[in-house]
């Protein structure tokens, strides 16, 4: 019994703009303090070597997935950072999905399966979202870089 897969992304977390922005605050601080340090032979080093570390730490978070979206011709597969993580939601239960700005804010936190005022809130990168109505009441808001197509997708999924 092999599923159709119609809509495939998968979400870094090292291309989130509030991530990257913080750790680079972070590792400018380190390299500017390294800098104006008085005795640069005592404690400065650790400053300059933290600077690095938190640049190759950015690096590699650019290949550490935190999101992946799938859309089968049955439901809508949301897993997580780790696969133990996984969110289903049967494309029965689909009433509309509608393409929306995921925030006002530029910066937004990575969340998966985040529970506000009978909404599910899966984010990782990008500013637009796709806002998906079931039938129970709730709603799934996904962040996506593709919001136009998951959006057409699965309004065109036959109810």
């Amino acid at each position: 019994m092999e599923k159709n897969i119609l809509f495939e992304e998968k979400q870094y977390l090292g291309f989130n703009t509030y991530s990257i922005a913080r750790r680079m605050v972070l590792a400018i601080f380190c390299f500017v303090a390294f800098y104006y340090s008085e005795n640069r032979m005592e404690n400065a080093d650790i400053l300059f070597l933290l600077g690095i570390v938190i640049l190759i730490l950015n690096f590699v978070l650019l290949f550490v997935r935190y999101l992946q979206i799938i859309v089968t011709d049955k439901e809508i597969i949301l897993v997580g950072m780790w696969r133990n993580q996984a969110k289903r939601f049967n494309l029965s239960e689909v009433k509309a999905a509608n393409k929306i700005a995921f925030s006002k804010f530029h910066l937004n936190n990575p969340v998966f399966n985040l529970h506000d005022d009978y909404s599910l809130k899966f984010y990782a990168v990008g500013n637009d979202a796709v806002k998906v109505d079931l039938s129970d009441g709730k709603s799934l808001i996904i962040g996506t870089l593709r919001a136009e197509e998951l959006s057409r997708i699965l309004s065109d999924l036959p109810k």
